[in-house]
Parts: C-alpha cells; sequence; structure tokens
C-alpha cells in the first residue's frame, strides 16, 4: 500500500541556470477502431464532423494548454506544433512534434497533444464504436510513447 508523508512538499524544478535552446519532441499514440468506423472516417461520414481536422486542433490546444493541466510543467513557448496521422485498417496512428526554444523540453507537450487528440477521435466515433449494450469491446488507446527528443 502506497504512505504518502506530506512533508516533504512538491516543487516545481528550477531551470533558472539552463540556457535557451531549441527543443523538439515527438510523441505518437494509436486508437484501434471497427474497419467500418475507419472507412465512415475516410469518406468524412461521421455524425460529429471531419474526425481528423478536429483531433487536429483539439490536439494542438492541448499542447498549448499543457502547464495548465500538468501542476509542475513549466508554461513553455510553443514554436511549432504538427499533428499527423496514420490511419490503417483497423487503428489510427497519432504523431504530434511540437518544437520550442525554451530551457526546458517539449515531452509532456507532445505526450499531451497525442492523447487528447486520440481522446477527440474516441469521442467523435463512440456511437460507431459501441456495441448492442453501448459497450466499447473493441475500441482501445495504447502505445503511448516519446518516440523522439532532440535539443
Amino acid at each position: 500500500m502506497f504512505s504518502h508523508s506530506s512533508d516533504k512538499g512538491v516543487k516545481m524544478v528550477d531551470i533558472t541556470s539552463k540556457n535557451i535552446t531549441v527543443r523538439t519532441a515527438t510523441a505518437e499514440g494509436e486508437i484501434k477502431l471497427k474497419k467500418d468506423t475507419i472507412n465512415l472516417i475516410k469518406k468524412n461520414k461521421i455524425t460529429k464532423g471531419n474526425v481528423l481536422t478536429t483531433a487536429q486542433i483539439s490536439g494542438i490546444q492541448a499542447v498549448k494548454m499543457t502547464s495548465n493541466i500538468i501542476p509542475l510543467c513549466h508554461e513553455l513557448p510553443i514554436n511549432k506544433v504538427e499533428i499527423d496521422f496514420d490511419v490503417k485498417r483497423e487503428s489510427i496512428r497519432v504523431i504530434c512534434t511540437v518544437k520550442t526554444e525554451s530551457k526546458t523540453g517539449v515531452e509532456m507537450e507532445a505526450l499531451t497533444g497525442v492523447s487528447v487528440a486520440l481522446l477527440t477521435i474516441w469521442d467523435m466515433v463512440k456511437s460507431n464504436e459501441k456495441d448492442n449494450s453501448g459497450q466499447y469491446p473493441d475500441t482501445e488507446i495504447s502505445q503511448i510513447k516519446v518516440t523522439k527528443k532532440e535539443k
């Protein structure tokens, strides 16, 4: 069982002495969907609208808001965000690349962008993914990871 001691507290890492450098991070993740759902996405026939464009916008917005939702994450100037998709037969891979000029890296921003884009895809297609009992037996988000980091 985990025991929490409140006397240690939490603190944001001090990056004052670090140099400002160009930093880039790429993260990826995947959502497994039904073949029929993938086909509807490709034909832009999902009731809620264009799934990939909406996921792209939500992922970019999430990158910009990372420090607001992860308490000890530094607020960073975001210079560039790219959200790309690899649509396969039964899944969609989301790739998020983030670039900054800062004292700390953008891994958390890239991971947040991927995660929110994947969640947005799920939200947009959930009515297509439900089975007769209202469950999601085939839908799964997985493999979220940082695939590249540069400074």
